[in-house]
């Protein structure tokens, strides 16, 4: 759609208006002291409206129709409050909430509130951001009985339609999810945050995620899909938001302490500290982390410090600074051919391969209230982190690591800052309320990346020895300074009790640069070098753009909405994509960025306390998709023609024009509910979560793409699973599938005979089971469980690097078992 066409749609909404009257509902929520009571949840049950209260226990609704309705109240350590409240113009109430009368256990409080939130996703608007008409799923990691210590991805993600994970056996430090075609590889398709604030390395020039909160200390993760382009930026893939646990508001300090002991010697020690005393707040953790793989030449151990500390100015001012410290070293065993694989999965040839990160975020964010109508945020946020990979790396994967040669290092400084200013308001047009989103994002960083020899120990030692092979073939040096300027906007019309529409935009402005050189050395057959140049590789991509997108929602009942929405999207070239890592790889000179759309429609809701369900449909057009080719090397001659050199390499480009689509669907259906519910201490839930997709290259200049089915697409992707209890027993059982998918553009099947590289190929298809148990018996909690209950043998990857290149194994059946204390 051209931006013409959308300038007129977004002037005939602001003409739009409704004679249907709409209130706004406010109040405080307060102990039976008096004490303003924060983070309590106020839920409309009839609208299905969810709020929460601020710091100064105020709550806010908008749009609130004529009539009466059942408002509910629920805050930790307090009885819910339940009462009728008639609206019928601007309303404003003060609610008491009552201790609790005796001590009940952590389940119970969950199981309460789990009975009254049944439905998890996000409210139109939360804060200082907008999520009317979007496909969103919310993952409230209180309420799942998993491998926590683990973040095991099937289970923390495990009701969220489509993902497709890399699993590997590091105890969940890395985050590998994907999903619609998009690469799995470290999340970079997503914009990863933590508190609204971005955590990867570079969100444009280079977003790769690193480090992953531990989800033991995490109270949600809100999943937004491609249409969360105009507020957190352009990727096809959407928003993953980690959103850290509150401090206590009720006391001064609160310890959680739980410790974990799994198979293969692994070990987790996660120790929290909360509390609130006056004006201050704050929430803190550390982790630790220690083990190895079932396979040999394997060990990892991690360090994560993480706090926050929040202070009160006024009733409507409140500042929060942040700090993450995250660090870990791992010993890796390399990848395997499919000839390997099949005849052991445990087989390691690489036992000088080190992977080392260091990640130091700082945030600091001012929220301010203007009105009661009016949030203003503000969030400064920096990084300073370093990535080191060191190993044996060779596309002839059965190849036997030569102790006596050097070792591959790669180097990687990133430094960046950047702020994000968020204003939202609500106002009327004719007396109908509507929401305005303005916000506008600076971020600036210099990266360094090195490449070249290391020395030929088995140690993780980190330093060049250049000196000591100077002939080392892969060597160079580059710096990506990468600037970025946005402007986001977006507006909720209120067009009847029923309908809106949230039309949005995003201004984009990228400066990526590429400033350094690579050598070229060509060695006879003595290993003496006859040719040793330096090569300079510089290039700058600037280009600014507008994305827009409009989303929809139509309420068939209280219960029950029908949502769509259609957003632009936009993947930059990254200084990965543009950086030339040896003389056999050459990078299209006219090389692009990426752009398309994704489109969802669906609908959702909520059957009583019965049935949750969300189904939906969606498209997404991948125009230019990046990929890489064996192609003759070309060059320009002194004549200035561009000629071929003769040799073969690895080509960079644009490869083609691909299209997904498919059907995502979940329903969680309360058994407890259908047929037991006169049994208040029985739980007994039964969910499905299935995604079929389909996918084509619609156009390809290279040979063998045209046609073909896009990578990293299963055509069935299922999980499903049972959540039972009975008091403080909790349980899950879970069952995963999924299809085979093709890893690369030609779709190159399988072969078990390869016993050289292991880099093609499809991915058979794959099933896994999952259960974990918990109980609770006054402040102490007892996890266990067992993943891969089948003992299934599988893999989800084919790496062309770190930590490949190969097959890289999933792990086998594993235990665990947690002992927390809460005080």
């Amino acid at each position: 759609m051209k931006s013409r066409e959308y300038k007129n749609l977004i002037f005939l909404l602001l003409l739009c208006t409704s004679v249907f009257g709409q209130h706004n509902f406010t109040g405080t929520i307060i102990d039976n002291e008096g004490t303003n009571v924060a983070q309590a949840e106020v839920y409309i049950n009839e609208l299905l409206l969810l709020e929460t209260t601020s710091d100064s226990g105020n709550f806010y609704f908008s749009n609130v129709p004529t009539g009466t309705y059942s408002v509910v109240v629920f805050a930790f350590g307090y009885q819910v409050n339940e009462q009728k409240i008639e609206i019928n113009g601007s309303t404003n109430i003060d609610v008491q909430l009552l201790p609790l009368g005796e001590q009940l256990s952590e389940v119970v409080l969950t199981k309460e509130r789990e009975k009254v939130f049944a439905l998890q996703k996000l409210k139109k608007v939360e804060g200082t951001a907008i999520y009317a008409g979007k496909k969103n799923e919310v993952i409230a990691v209180d309420l799942l009985t998993a491998n926590l210590a683990a973040n095991n991805p099937r289970q923390v993600y495990g009701q969220v339609v489509g993902l497709n994970i890399y699993e590997d056996c590091n105890a969940g430090i890395q985050l590998n999810i994907g999903g619609r075609g998009l690469d799995p590889n470290r999340s970079a398709n997503f914009n990863i945050r933590q508190n609204g604030y971005d955590i990867s390395a570079d969100p444009l020039g280079y977003p790769e995620s690193y480090y992953t909160p531990p989800a033991e200390a995490l109270s949600e993760i809100q999943v937004i899909r491609g249409a969360a382009s105009l507020q957190y930026g352009p990727q096809f893939g959407g928003l993953i938001n980690f959103k850290f646990k509150k401090p206590n508001p009720n006391k001064k300090i609160e310890l959680i302490s739980r410790q974990t002991l799994a198979s293969y010697g692994t070990f987790t020690s996660f120790n929290s500290l909360s509390g609130t005393t006056g004006k201050l707040s704050y929430y803190s953790y550390f982790n630790y982390k220690e083990g190895s793989c079932f396979r040999c030449n394997s060990n990892y151990n991690s360090r994560n410090f993480f706090g926050n500390f929040g202070y009160q100015i006024t009733e409507k001012t409140k500042l929060n600074f942040e700090v993450t410290l995250f660090n870990y070293l791992t010993k890796q065993p390399g990848g395997l051919t499919d000839a390997q694989f099949l005849e052991d999965p445990t087989f390691s040839n690489r036992d000088r391969n080190w992977f080392n990160v260091d990640w130091k975020l700082f945030s600091l964010r001012l929220e301010h209230q203007f009105s009661a109508k009016t949030d203003f945020s503000l969030n400064l946020f920096t990084l300073d982190a370093t990535r080191n990979a060191l190993g044996f790396r060779t596309n002839r994967v059965s190849q036997a690591d030569d102790p006596n040669e050097p070792r591959e290092l790669l180097q990687d400084n990133f430094q960046n800052w950047g702020a994000e200013g968020r204003l939202l308001t609500r106002y009327q047009i004719n007396e109908k309320d509507a929401v305005l989103l303005l916000g506008t994002k600076y971020y600036q960083s210099e990266n360094k990346q090195r490449q070249g020899p290391g020395n030929n120990l088995e140690t993780p030692d980190f330093e060049f020895a250049a000196d000591e092979f100077p002939n080392y073939e892969r060597q160079s040096q580059f710096v990506f300074p990468n600037l970025n300027v946005a402007l986001f906007g977006e507006n909720i019309f209120n067009l009847s009790n029923k309908f809106s529409l949230t039309p949005g935009f995003r201004f984009e402005y990228i400066k990526t640069q590429s400033e350094g050189t690579f050598r070229n050395i060509v060695l006879d057959l003595a290993g003496n070098p006859l040719l040793n140049e330096e090569i300079p590789d510089n290039r700058t991509f600037e280009r600014n753009f507008f994305l827009f997108g409009l989303g929809a929602s139509y309420k068939l009942s209280s219960s029950m909405e029908i949502y769509a929405n259609f957003s632009q999207n936009y993947r930059s070239v990254t200084f990965n994509d543009i950086r030339v890592v040896n003389p056999s790889f050459q990078v299209d000179e006219n090389i692009s960025d990426e752009n398309g759309f994704t489109t969802d429609i669906g609908i959702r809701g909520r059957s009583g306390e019965v049935l949750n369900y969300d189904v939906s449909a969606f498209g997404l057009y991948y125009d230019d998709r990046l990929g890489e080719v064996l192609r003759n090397e070309t060059r320009v001659n002194a004549a200035g023609d561009l000629v071929e050199t003769g040799r073969i390499v690895r080509f960079r480009g644009n490869i083609g024009t691909a299209f997904m689509y498919g059907l995502e669907s979940f329903a969680d259906i309360s058994l407890k509910e259908l047929f037991f519910a006169e049994k208040d201490k029985l739980r007994l839930n039964y969910f499905v979560n299935l995604a079929l997709t389909n996918s084509e290259y619609l156009s390809s200049d290279e040979n063998n793409v045209d046609g073909n089915k896009v990578e990293f697409i299963p055509k069935v992707n299922l999980k499903t699973g049972l959540s039972f209890g009975y008091g403080n027993f909790l349980g899950s059982l879970q069952y995963t599938y999924l299809s085979e998918q093709f890893t690369d553009a030609t779709n190159a099947p399988q072969d078990v005979t390869d016993n050289q590289r292991g880099i093609e190929g499809a991915i058979p298809s794959y099933d896994i089971m999952d259960l974990s148990l918990s109980y609770t018996f006054k402040k102490l909690k007892l996890e266990a469980g067992i993943n891969n209950l089948l003992d299934n043998t599988y893999f989800t990857r084919r790496a062309t690097g770190y930590p490949g290149p190969g097959i890289i194994p999933a792990e086998p059946r594993t235990f665990y078992t947690t002992l927390q204390i809460k005080i």
